[in-house]
């Protein structure tokens, strides 16, 4: 169910108010249909949460149609002309250059890119805020941004580090498959993080958007000989903070 300001909304009334779109409208439904709760203080920050959401998925499929490749860490690249490369192989943007100017650059010059597929959900969450912050608040709220992983995330975003069980699955929730089995010699394999992209079809860096039946099937391709446990999708998800992020976006527009 849907709760804001501690009362219970009617799905049809909300939908009919304002002009969502598909996917926002999708959400909205599976949120009303849902056991758990989720409750907002104000409409604004549950409009921010569904904008954030369609965002997130919007760059998922961006990212997807580039040439960003899949590649390890000790074979990652970057933009030399906005980016540093780590000797870990992390990417930090280079100083002169504005964070917005650096995350917007992944996407016009992505055949100049390739890491793995966490730091491909990382810099899908910055692409999605950065697209409704706009640069100056993006800029504001990002001073410093290092990409690998999880290891360098801005506290504003740290909880997509994190996969916890919920209720339901969103679209534009992290999730991930996991492939016990790996053959060691592939270990990048280990498994997938994937974005929720709506009806159990997922965008994983190196496997593309896909159902699950064949992200697991890809997966189990790099298994240790004779393996036994199939490859398969974690019942848990990591979120951003949405109503911190809402915040945020919504005092800006105060001031």
């Amino acid at each position: 169910m849907v709760i804001i300001s501690s009362d219970i909304v009617k799905i049809d009334l909300l939908i009919n108010e304002f002009k969502w779109s598909d996917i926002e409208r999708d959400i909205l439904t599976k949120m009303d249909a849902s056991k758990g709760r989720y409750e907002y203080t104000s409409r604004a920050q549950l409009q921010f949460e569904l904008k954030l959401r369609e965002n997130i998925i919007n760059a998922a499929k961006k990212l997807n149609a580039g040439d960003m490749e899949f590649s390890t860490f000790r074979k990652s690249t970057c933009n030399l002309d906005y980016w540093d490369r780590t000797d870990e192989g992390a990417f930090r943007f280079k100083k002169g250059i504005s964070p917005s100017d650096a995350i917007r650059d992944i996407d016009i010059n992505s055949s100049k890119y390739a890491t793995e597929c966490a730091t491909a959900m990382v810099i899908i969450y910055y692409q999605a805020l950065l697209n409704i912050y706009g640069d100056k608040l993006f800029n504001n709220v990002f001073p410093d941004i290092q990409l690998m992983n999880w290891h360098y995330i801005n506290s504003p975003l740290e909880d997509i580090g994190y996969i916890d069980k919920r209720s339901d699955y969103l679209p534009g929730d992290r999730q991930y498959f996991n492939n016990p089995d790996v053959n060691p010699v592939t270990p990048e394999w280990q498994g997938e993080n994937v974005i929720n992209l709506n009806n159990e079809v997922y965008f994983g860096h190196g496997i593309g958007i896909e159902n699950a039946h064949k992200i697991i099937n890809e997966l189990n391709d790099y298994r240790i000989e004779k393996a036994k446990t199939s490859a398969y999708l974690l019942d848990s998800a990591g979120r951003p903070d949405f109503k911190y992020l809402a915040a945020i976006y919504n005092e800006s527009k105060l001031m």
